[in-house]
């Protein structure tokens, strides 16, 4: 039979849907196991879970291909979130709650006698982001999707995640996480749409044969950008958005004639070089060549994905181009695509320097996650001039033009010019990237009401005098769906017998728990508990496997999973648990209520203090574990290689969140919003998004202690320590049981490091100084604990008022206040 023409080909109706009853599902996934794979169903579990995955495709791409036709129409205002990470996790189970098919894959499996939570323990978590930042994007794509909002992520296909972290006597040891090795049925690689990046080369300046100034990038070492796609499916309205993730390709596979002279190393060094870019999630920066690949990074995200844009666009009159695209910046790290924006209008789009700009302030949003003045890009000019020459000089002009305005504004304030030049002067000059995101944004927002004070008062107030009305707050949210539906399937269902379906779209009407919290509600309260006790349960049994330590589900789970950093201060938690051991010893076990304290997270590769510190924890969990005494009261874990699927078993379980951050130094978190959203109880500074919880949930509920930003501000410069240290016999004896190596006995000395920061009065983390205050909240805590009806309220309480840290709610914000996007379908 002939093929069929194109014309013919374009007018074929459009085949039906699969079926999606337990028989169909239960069909094409031995179709696909059997002959798409060539396994069987007794076969190993990754090809099971292959086989669901595919299954689960094909009933995904009717809704992703009318998705995507509808984002295509002609008028369709678009955004672009582009993010260095995404932490997606696994896909299978969110897919599975999104598209309401859990009950009909479950019902085909088990007529299998397959189990469906088996298949799913079998994907490995993407290996796309490492925190907070990459978890944030990951959420907000799940909410532009439930919300139907016509939003593409964009981000790089990292070969290999960070690292998998596991513990050897106590330290951290890297192994390389390569997630990709048994294939990623999700994606769809997409080598049609593939882009040209370019880096390194000379710039050529002259004029056209109308006399109008040119420059010509040229002699570039040129890298191909692959994408692939993945879906993103919202909650229950047949609507998939698109992450489309870039990988790194050279131009050409190999130099033949390299080859067959014999050199093979050579011959395939451009290729080496030029896959090298995506190879793996934040290189360590420490060295001069792990800089130049991170800036090799963010440059080939935002150059790929800003050309895919104006693929897309064609050749559409330009005038029309800010008002149907905006690109929101996530952090720093895309904040290049400024520059390329106006490289990508002057030089291939032949318009002149004002319309360009006017274009690119009305396209630009950036949003900042970070107080961290050391946090922020700042990247060498001469690394620059090298890597991106035509880039430096469209900063160099953006600054000179920005500074003439500065210098309008503020006649003669020298010290404000400098401050607030995109280039940072000294004997190494390097180019301020979230300065060039501020000047070239219409949008600068923070990411709770904390740090966005702080930001217009503080690290960009010398812009918020400039610009006030370009400065804004969007507190972050965690998606529900993931967070609560999905990872705490048993709530989840008292919830909606309690209150009904649809909280899952409107966080708000969890709200109407607050009526099943009171003294005459015993009986739901008891249901409540019992949830909880079971997810402790399977808590503790994971820790038991990935550690040996035994928790008691009946003990309060005192738990602190988050990045490794100084500034969220695991130092002043594992104070806390040497104080405990000390208190058990003096005043008798009875004297502390039964606790298993858990810790979790990675440290940087190059982060020596944070590997110090995981030393610590480990060190003091091993002898407090193996002395009887202590043993009867406490139990602490380290639980290596943090990560979404871990935290979605860890967050039902937990009993009291962690949220210690020096004040003034966390932008937000969302670990704490997740913990909140399954009946956790907070103690935590007054920081970040920690002030909204508890304006949410009351003092009553939260358990509030130490310096505010106001005083960790004013002490600093006359911060003494060891006064601290004099006045509290508590934190004395612990300080000295770290000193004279009762943790270290096999190695003396290892912790003086630590010791000597906690007592410098440089230490910016002022650990010591909230260690009173921490302690006695935590006795607080320890009251409450023994009244298991009081501590059951504030736990469902938390969960009540949990409603407004839902993406879905900040997501409505950025559309309402930058985006400004029409849902699909309206």
């Amino acid at each position: 039979m002939a093929e069929p023409s194109r014309k013919q080909a374009n007018t074929l109706p459009p085949m039906a849907p699969p079926e999606s009853t337990p028989d169909a599902i239960g069909r094409d996934f031995r179709r696909y196991l059997e002959y798409y794979l060539g396994r069987y169903p007794g076969c190993d579990g990754i090809y099971r879970f292959e086989a669901l995955a595919y299954t689960l495709r094909e009933r995904i791409m009717a809704h992703w291909r009318r998705t995507w036709i509808e984002h295509k129409k002609p008028g369709t205002r678009r955004a672009y979130y582009l993010s260095l990470e995404y932490l997606i996790g696994r896909s299978l189970g969110n897919h599975l709650l999104n598209l309401e098919l859990q009950g009909p894959v479950r019902e085909a499996l088990e007529a299998m006698a397959l189990a469906m939570e088996e298949i799913e323990s079998m994907e490995p978590d993407a290996g796309l982001g490492n925190g907070g930042l990459g978890r944030l994007a990951a959420c907000f794509l799940d909410s532009c999707a439930t919300q139907a909002l016509p939003v593409m992520g964009y981000g790089l296909r990292y070969e290999y995640g960070m690292f998998r972290q596991r513990i050897a006597s106590g330290y951290q040891v890297e192994d390389p996480d390569r997630w990709l090795l048994a294939g990623h049925p999700w994606e769809i690689e997409r080598p049609e749409y593939k882009q040209l990046v370019r880096f390194g080369g000379r710039t050529e300046h002259g004029r056209d044969r109308d006399g109008r100034f040119r420059v010509r990038w040229v002699d570039t070492e040129d890298v191909l950008a692959v994408p692939y796609d993945v879906p993103v499916s919202g909650f229950g309205n047949a609507v998939v958005n698109t992450l489309r993730l870039w990988s790194a390709s050279a131009t050409d596979a190999f130099n033949l004639k390299e080859f067959n002279a014999g050199d093979y190393a050579d011959s395939v060094a451009a290729k080496n070089q030029a896959e090298n870019i995506t190879m793996v999630l934040y290189p360590n920066d420490a060295s001069e060549n792990g800089k130049e690949l991170r800036l090799r990074q963010q440059y080939f995200l935002t150059a790929a994905s800003l050309a895919d844009v104006f693929r897309q666009w064609g050749g559409r009159d330009i005038g029309a181009f800010e008002r149907e695209n905006v690109f929101q910046l996530n952090d720093t790290h895309p904040s290049i695509a400024v520059a390329e924006l106006m490289r990508i209008l002057l030089d291939e789009r032949d318009m002149h320097w004002e319309a360009a700009w006017r274009v690119t302030t009305s396209c630009m949003a950036y949003t900042n996650h970070t107080l961290l003045p050391e946090a922020l890009e700042r990247w060498p000019v001469r690394l620059f001039e090298r890597l991106l020459p035509r880039l430096l000089e469209i900063i160099y002009e953006i600054n000179r033009r920005f500074l003439a305005e500065v210098r309008t504004r503020w006649p003669g304030d020298v010290g404000r010019v400098q401050r607030m030049s995109l280039i940072e002067e000294g004997a190494k000059p390097q180019v301020r990237m979230a300065w060039l995101a501020i000047v070239g944004s219409f949008s600068v927002n923070g990411v709770a009401a904390l740090h966005s004070r702080l930001l217009a008062e503080g690290l960009f107030g010398d812009f918020h005098d400039l610009w006030p009305q370009r400065f804004n707050n969007k507190t972050n949210g965690v998606t529900p769906r993931r967070w609560l539906a999905q990872a705490n399937p048993d709530l989840s269902a008292l919830i909606t017998a309690t209150i009904g379906d649809g909280w899952q779209k409107d966080l708000s009407r969890l709200r109407q728990l607050e009526a099943c919290a009171g003294s005459g509600q015993g009986g739901f309260r008891s249901r409540w508990r019992a949830v909880r006790r079971a997810n402790k349960v399977r808590l503790a049994e994971l820790v038991h496997h990935a550690t040996g330590v035994r928790f008691d589900p009946d003990a309060l789970f005192d738990v602190q999973v988050k990045r490794m950093h100084e500034y969220k201060r695991q130092l002043l938690n594992v104070l806390h648990v040497i104080h405990l051991y000390d208190r058990i010893h003096r005043e008798g076990p009875g004297s502390v209520v039964k606790r298993a304290i858990l810790f979790g997270g990675k440290a940087a590769p190059g982060y020596a203090r944070a590997k110090e510190i995981i030393k610590l924890i480990n060190n003091v969990a091993a002898v407090v574990n193996a002395d009887p005494l202590a043993a009867s009261r406490i139990a602490v874990a380290f639980l290596p290689d943090y990560g979404v699927s871990k935290m979605m078993r860890i967050c039902p379980a937990t009993d009291l969140s962690v949220q210690i951050s020096t004040a003034g130094k966390e932008a937000s978190g969302t670990g704490n919003m997740k913990f909140m959203m399954n009946g956790a109880v907070t103690i935590g500074t007054y920081d970040g998004a920690n002030i909204e919880i508890l304006d949410a949930v009351g003092e009553d509920h939260f358990f509030l202690f130490g310096l505010r930003a106001e005083e960790v501000d004013a002490l600093r410069g006359n911060y003494n320590p060891r006064a601290f240290l004099e006045a509290d016999e508590d934190l004395a004896r612990v300080l000295h049981l770290v000193e004279c190596n009762h943790f270290s006995a096999s190695e003396p000395g290892i912790f003086t490091g630590i010791v000597d920061s906690l007592l410098s009065p440089d230490d910016p983390w002022m650990t010591v100084a909230d260690f009173r205050a921490y302690a006695d909240a935590q006795r607080r805590v320890e009251a409450s604990w023994e009244d298991e009806d009081g501590w059951s309220c504030s736990s469902i309480l938390n969960t009540a008022r949990s409603g407004r840290f839902s993406s879905d709610r900040t997501i409505a914000e950025y559309n309402n206040d930058i985006w400004r996007l029409t849902p699909i379908g309206t």
